[in-house]
């Protein structure tokens, strides 16, 4: 298994799902030892060729890890877990009591916007805005109409959305690369979100989660490789 610093490949075509989850800890001052605890115990541990990737982010308010996964399927998750989860999680509870965990949530990525020109700035900054939805068509809907509007628009500083739906058709989630804080802000404030919002409030069976708070942001603590991307054919 490879520990690296670099965000992970979202579009790898062997991920079969996504699986995301955050991880509450008890003080933001314990937020690293979390982090750390998770990446060190699957560095630990034999690991399934069907477990891809782990990445873990922090949040920016401190309050909880983000961790995103990539599995080849649901299937192989989900006999780990029946086998292994209960050893591996032991070891951290111990060492940081008081972890709080809503429940993973099992994604599949749809699709994905990349800028036209890429800026050849890595990303510093993931955001997250994620959407309630009445359906699996509605999940789609919002997908591909969000993601044609970003790409007849001019977004400096994003360099990927990548819209994952919910398996269970309850969600969908906007995993967004940015490079900077500044360029997620200008973007906040600008017309292109201003126009998305408005398109999305007219779209029947969608909720914004988080709309008084904002969506929440992350910086990459950690990523572990455990299975090396295909390479990707050019066109």
């Amino acid at each position: 298994m490879t520990r690296t610093t670099a965000f992970p490949d979202v579009r790898r075509a062997d991920a079969g799902t996504a699986l995301i989850s955050s991880w509450i800890v008890p003080d933001p001052a314990v937020q690293t030892a979390a982090a750390d605890a998770v990446i060190a115990a699957w560095d630990g541990q034999e690991r399934p060729d069907a477990m891809l990737s782990l990445t873990a982010f922090l949040s920016a308010d401190g309050s909880h890890v983000l961790h995103y996964a990539q599995w080849t399927d649901d299937e192989a998750h989900l006999a780990w877990a029946r086998a292994r989860r209960a050893a591996a999680i032991s070891p951290i509870d111990e060492a940081i009591p008081g972890i709080r965990r809503p429940g993973l949530v099992r994604y599949r990525r749809h699709r994905s916007h990349l800028p036209a020109v890429a800026s050849g700035g890595a990303p510093a900054l993931l955001v997250t805005p994620t959407f309630g939805t009445s359906g699996p068509d509605t999940q789609r809907v919002l997908a591909d109409t969000v993601l044609d509007v970003l790409a007849d628009a001019q977004v400096p500083g994003l360099l990927g959305a990548h819209f994952h739906l919910s398996q269970d058709g309850s969600r969908v989630l906007n995993y967004a690369e940015w490079e900077s804080s500044s360029a997620w802000r200008a973007f906040a404030d600008g017309s292109v979100s201003a126009r998305l919002a408005g398109i999305i409030a007219g779209l029947p069976g969608v909720t914004i989660t988080n709309a008084s708070s904002g969506p929440p942001h992350y910086r990459l603590h950690h990523s572990l490789v455990n299975v090396a991307p295909p390479t990707r054919a050019t066109a």
